[in-house]
Formats: C-alpha cells, sequence, structure tokens
C-alpha cells in the first residue's frame, strides 16, 4: 500500500507539472489557430487597422537574436560551469564566480535590459539585434554555468583519475572524457536558459526595439515575435489581437521544436559516441 501510494503521488506531481503547458497550449490554439495562414509566416505586418499580414519578420528577427545571445551565453556559460567545477574549487574567485552567477539569475530582465541600453544603445546613438542579444545572451550566462558545474560534479572521479592514470593531460581529460560523460544534462541546461530568452521581452524593448519591416542586420533595429506580441496586444484593434494569439502559439511551436531537435541530435550524438 505504501508503495502504491508513493507511485501515485509521483505520477500524480507530474500530471501537475504538465497540466499547465497543457492548458496553456489548448488555451492558444483556440485563441490563436484560426489566424494562422500562408500569410502569417511570409508577410510583414501591415500598417493598424488594415486587415491581414503576418508576422514573418518577427519569426526571423527571433532566429537571429537567439543565435547572437547562444553564441554569447552558451560558450561563456560552459567555460565558466567547467572552472568552478574542475579548475576553481575552494578558491576565491571560484566563489565570487558562483554568486555573481547566482546573482544575475534572478535579476529582473527588465533591469539587464535598462543596464545593456546604458552600456551599447546609448553609446551607439541607436537601437540594434546586437545589443539584444548582447542582453539575452548574458541572462543566458548563469543557467548555463549554474547547470554545467553541477552536472559535472555528478561525474564519478574514477574516470578523472582514470583519464589522468593513462597520462591523459588534464586539460584534455576534461574537455574529452568529463564534458563528454556530462554532456546530456549540460545540454539540458542550455535549452533551459535558450527557453527562457526566447520568449522575453522586456530587454528587447530598451534593445532591439522592434521593425515593421524586413531586418537582419545585427547593427539595425529587429523585430522578434515576442515584441509583435507585447505590441499587438496593446493595440485597440481586435485583428491584432488575433494575431498576438497567433504569434504566441508559434512562439510556444518554435521553441519546442527547437529545443526537442537540439536534444534529439543530442542523444544521438552521445550514444554514437558511448558505441
Amino acid at each position: 500500500m505504501t508503495d502504491s501510494a508513493a507511485t501515485g503521488l509521483a505520477v500524480l506531481s507530474t500530471l501537475l507539472v504538465i497540466a499547465p503547458l497543457v492548458a496553456i497550449f489548448v488555451y492558444l490554439v483556440f485563441k490563436g489557430g484560426s489566424s494562422l495562414s500562408w500569410a502569417f509566416f511570409t508577410q510583414i505586418p501591415k500598417p493598424e487597422g488594415e486587415l491581414g499580414g503576418g508576422m514573418a519578420n518577427g519569426i526571423v528577427g527571433s532566429c537571429v537574436l537567439l543565435a547572437i545571445s547562444s553564441s554569447i551565453g552558451i560558450p561563456i556559460g560552459i567555460g565558466g560551469g567547467i572552472y568552478l567545477a574542475e579548475f576553481g574549487r575552494g578558491t576565491r574567485l571560484a566563489n565570487t564566480v558562483r554568486f555573481t552567477a547566482d546573482v544575475l539569475n534572478g535579476l529582473p530582465s527588465i533591469v539587464m535590459g535598462m543596464a545593456i541600453y546604458s552600456l551599447l544603445v546609448y553609446r551607439q546613438k541607436h537601437f540594434s539585434a546586437f545589443s539584444g542579444g548582447v542582453a539575452l545572451g548574458i541572462m543566458m550566462i548563469p543557467t548555463v554555468c549554474r547547470t554545467t558545474e553541477e552536472m559535472l560534479l555528478m561525474v564519478p572521479n574514477a574516470v578523472r583519475e582514470a583519464a589522468l592514470a593513462l597520462g591523459v593531460s588534464n586539460w584534455r581529460s576534461v574537455l574529452s572524457i568529463t564534458v563528454k560523460t556530462a554532456s546530456p544534462g549540460i545540454i539540458t541546461g542550455c535549452m533551459l536558459a535558450f527557453a527562457r530568452v526566447a520568449g522575453e521581452t522586456a530587454p528587447l524593448i530598451f534593445t532591439a526595439l522592434g521593425n515593421s519591416n524586413w531586418s537582419i542586420n545585427p547593427n539595425e533595429a529587429i523585430s522578434a515575435l515576442p515584441l509583435q506580441i507585447y505590441y499587438y496586444a496593446l493595440s485597440p484593434y481586435d485583428d491584432l489581437h488575433r494575431l498576438a494569439w497567433a504569434g504566441a502559439l508559434v512562439l510556444i511551436i518554435l521553441i519546442v521544436l527547437a529545443v526537442s531537435l537540439v536534444r534529439y541530435v543530442a542523444s544521438r550524438g552521445v550514444l554514437k559516441g558511448a558505441s
């Protein structure tokens, strides 16, 4: 009876975790599914009050911003996690880095946007996709860093000792053996950080600003799905409200597809490496 009760509670907890996501997804399909069309994915927004248009520039802009942020946040975060777990144990610098990462992880996103506005946008005298990517990239670093550290600490010390006993240098052992062993958990941390920043709006208001036209230039203001959803939600027009619901649905689908694809490719790579 105790075993059955524990199993039942575990299943119930799982359902409670999944239920909000399913409820949100179903509600988005109900509100925004009817607004999805070929024009939504191929056209840019039309002037307010005019029916039609789409969010193609927002989809492309989100891809550009996420590419910039991932190229900044993932390498730095993984590098910081490797240092904390493998080279800086017990040092004052490691404790400082760990404390800074924890503080950054709890920093409101709007504060990050204001900081990057002061450091980049104000000095450059214009909004840009690069500034938005930097803001999102910095937000990714603490999650990736702390996850990488925890995953590396879970690797048994016997693995490290065996590599060193075979004459492998320390840095080579870390990169080729320890990191590879912990790669599934590290990839999960990267995907959590990616999913978190993919829907951020506040930092982009201060950095990327938005653009109603096509733009992939990192040095220019750029559109993004969260920004367009935000602006459309504030609009008094019902047609733009429907597009906002459709944009939210597409944003969630794109995040789920991206995370699933990366996890699939990574798992295939890990399995091949193990074999």
